[in-house]
C-alpha cells in the first residue's frame, strides 16, 4: 500500500495558545489588583514532581534547553463525569500529552504530541495510596499516569524520551470546556465527516461553531475519523487550538476585564502543574521566557508509531524514526526532516505508518481499539 501524501503541519500557531494563552490572561489578571492575584494563585494545584522523583532522573540541561509536559487528564471526578461519560473508576489517563522542547535561546520551539495507546516501558512508581507499583516491560503510555499520577508521567515521559521535564501542565475535561465557553464557542473546520457514538460527536464536513460540551466531543473523538486511532483525534486537536486562538484574537477578549477574569478563574481552577510553577507569578515568567517564539519558529509533531508487534490494538514508536526525534531534541536540534515530512495534512490520513505491513483484519482490531 502506496504511503499517504504527507506535508508539514501549517498550524503552528496552535502551541502559542495552547501555552501562552493561560499566561497572557494572567498577565491582565494581574493589572485588575492584588486581590485577582491572590484568587488566581489559590486556584492553583502544584504537585511537587522534582521531590518525589529524587536524582534518579535524566540531568537537567545546562544550556538554556528545556521541556514540558502537557498532559489532558480523563479524570471523571467533580464536573469531568457529566461532560465526559463513561468511566475511569477513582482513577484518570493521560487523554492527551504532549513534550514541548524550547531551545537554549528561547527562540524556537518543538511540541511532540506522544499517542495515548503507545506502548512503552513504564517504570517502578508510587501510587496514589503510597504503595509501590512495579515496573511493566510493555504498557499503554496513559496507564502511566492511571497508577501514578502526574509523578509517574513524568518518569515515564523522562524514561521513553531520555530528557528531564522541567515543567509540567495538566489541564482536565471540564476546564477545558469551561474555557471553550468563556470565550463564546469556537469555529472549527473538519475536511470529512465525523460520526463518533462513544463521544457523541456527528458532524458533516465543514466548518462548526461548537461550545464547551461539543468542543470536548471534538478533541476526544477517534473512532469517527481517519482509522479510528488516536492519531486522528491527535490532528484534531491541532486544529482545535488553532480555533481557540482565532477566537481569541476575533473577540478581542484580551482587552476585556470581565472576561480575562472569568477566563482565568476557569482556567486556573482546572489546572495542575508543576510546584514551580504553581503561582501567577510564575507563569508570567514562563509567559516571559517564551515570549520570541512565534508562529515561524514553532513545529507539531506525532510521534512516529506502527502497530505493536505483540499487540495489533495498539502501537509502538516506530525506530529508527522515534529514536532520532528524541535523539536531536536531547541535543538541542530541529526535528529530523524525516519526521516532519511524515506528518498527516488531514485527520483522514491520520494511520501508522506500517498499515500495510499488517493484515485488514489487526488494523480492524486496532481500529476499534479502546
Amino acid at each position: 500500500m502506496a504511503e499517504h501524501r504527507k506535508t508539514r503541519f501549517t498550524g503552528r500557531r496552535g502551541l502559542r495558545i495552547a501555552l501562552f494563552a493561560l499566561v497572557a490572561v494572567l498577565l491582565l489578571v494581574v493589572g485588575l489588583g492584588g486581590l485577582a492575584y491572590w484568587k488566581l494563585n489559590r486556584n492553583l494545584h502544584g504537585v511537587d514532581i522534582s521531590g518525589q522523583l529524587g536524582s534518579a532522573r535524566p540531568p537537567a540541561s545546562t544550556d538554556g534547553s528545556f521541556n514540558l509536559l502537557v498532559l489532558g487528564s480523563d479524570s471523571r471526578a467533580g464536573a469531568n463525569g457529566d461532560l465526559a461519560g463513561g468511566g475511569t473508576g477513582d482513577t484518570a489517563r493521560s487523554d492527551t500529552a504532549m513534550v514541548v522542547h524550547v531551545n537554549q535561546t528561547h527562540t524556537a520551539a518543538s511540541v511532540v504530541s506522544i499517542p495515548r495507546d503507545t506502548l512503552v516501558a513504564r517504570p517502578a512508581c508510587t501510587g496514589p495510596d503510597g504503595k509501590p507499583v512495579p515496573a511493566v516491560h510493555s504498557a499503554m503510555y496513559n496507564s502511566a499516569f492511571e497508577v501514578g499520577g502526574p509523578v509517574c508521567a513524568v518518569k515515564t515521559t523522562e524514561q521513553l524520551t531520555g530528557m528531564r521535564m522541567d515543567h509540567f501542565v495538566e489541564l482536565d475535561f471540564a476546564g477545558f470546556a469551561s474555557v471553550i465557553d468563556a470565550i463564546g464557542g469556537v469555529d472549527v473546520t473538519t475536511t470529512v465527516p465525523i460520526s463518533d457514538q462513544d463521544s457523541g460527536l456527528q458532524l458533516p464536513a465543514g466548518t462548526h461553531h461548537l461550545g464547551g460540551q461539543q468542543a470536548l466531543a471534538f478533541v476526544r473523538t477517534r473512532h469517527g475519523v481517519g482509522d479510528g486511532s488516536d492519531l486522528g483525534r491527535i490532528e484534531l486537536q491541532k486544529e482545535m487550538v488553532k480555533a481557540m486562538l482565532g477566537r481569541i484574537d476575533a473577540q478581542g477578549l484580551a482587552t476585556d476585564p470581565v472576561a480575562v477574569w472569568s477566563l482565568g478563574d476557569k482556567l486556573t481552577k482546572s489546572l495542575t502543574t508543576d510546584s514551580d510553577l504553581a503561582s501567577v507569578s510564575s507563569l508570567v515568567g514562563l509567559a516571559q521566557t517564551l515570549k520570541r517564539i512565534g508562529p515561524d519558529q514553532l513545529t507539531m509533531v506525532t510521534l512516529p508509531v506502527t502497530y505493536a508487534p505483540s499487540d495489533p490494538n495498539r502501537v509502538a514508536p516506530k525506530n529508527p524514526d522515534a529514536q532520532q526525534l528524541w535523539a536531536a531534541l536531547r541535543v538541542d536540534q530541529p526535528v529530523p526532516t524525516s519526521v516532519v515530512s511524515e506528518q498527516p495534512s488531514n485527520p483522514a490520513e491520520a494511520s501508522p505508518s506500517a498499515r500495510a505491513s499488517i493484515s485488514p483484519g489487526a488494523a480492524a482490531l486496532y481500529r476499534g481499539a479502546e
